[in-house]
């Protein structure tokens, strides 16, 4: 493993490990305080999460607020470096004997599903124990809410996988593909909210930005293409065009 490998690694355990502790330890007697547990109404309520206060796996459902926002955000961090590394380097003119571009580029977004897909199991089985730990008995239910919830958030961050082997097409280096993506969520929804502040009609573009859905689905409020529709529509369209651009690049 690469030593940038190794720091996303530790950067990733750390993080987790400070989760595991206080948000998602806590979060039973945070939710059933007197005091949280009307402030929580209040908030949640207020921002459309008042369905999650319902869960009985309250570590489940602090899990998810968690899971939902951050793994995307830490997928564009760990996927910066899928095909870009390699054109650097002159090794993917010899990956190019042994296999096409549609499936090196294709490979490199399935291996970096599994690597999220893989980070994301194990720290659902350790909230699991987290809340096995506090009752034994919300098992069973835990293990169905959560292989349900991990199908969702695989599905979540497949098109900011998938934008990022499309910035890797044209990207001269992991750093500065980092960097596109930053300035597309940043200077996209400024340009955006502008037009649409202009042109309301023009609010439909916000779908192009991978994670529109995630806050409906935070709250359980979104339908089913919403939640899985739209991200897989995401993902085939940034690679359809990721496709179109790396078979037509020089190596």
């Amino acid at each position: 493993m690469t030593k940038r490998g190794l720091l996303a690694v530790a950067a990733f355990t750390i993080c987790w490990l400070l989760v595991l502790r206080y948000p998602i330890g806590q979060a039973v007697s945070i939710i059933s305080s007197p005091e949280m547990a009307e402030l929580a109404k209040q908030v949640f309520g207020a921002i459309g999460l008042s369905k999650l206060l319902d869960w009985p796996e309250a570590e489940l459902a602090m899990y998810w607020l968690i899971a939902l926002y951050s793994f995307p955000c830490f997928c564009l961090f760990i996927c910066s470096d899928q095909i870009v590394g390699d054109k650097q380097r002159g090794t993917l003119r010899f990956l190019t004997l042994r296999a096409t571009r549609n499936e090196i580029l294709l490979g490199r977004f399935l291996g970096q599903v599994l690597i999220l897909a893989a980070l994301m199991a194990v720290t659902l089985i350790a909230t699991l124990a987290v809340m096995v730990f506090r009752d034994a008995s919300l098992l069973m239910h835990g293990l169905s809410r959560s292989f349900i919830m991990l199908c969702y958030l695989i599905v979540a961050v497949m098109p900011f996988i998938a934008l990022m082997a499309l910035l890797n097409t044209f990207a001269r280096s992991a750093r500065l593909a980092l960097v596109l993506a930053i300035l597309f969520f940043s200077l996209g929804n400024i340009v955006i909210g502008i037009l649409a502040w202009q042109i309301p009609a023009l609010s439909v573009l916000d779908y192009i930005f991978p994670g529109v859905q995630l806050d409906q689905m935070a709250g359980q409020n979104s339908s089913l293409f919403s939640s899985l529709g739209i991200p897989l529509l995401q993902s085939a369209i940034l690679l359809l065009v990721a496709q179109r651009i790396f078979v037509r690049s020089s190596l």
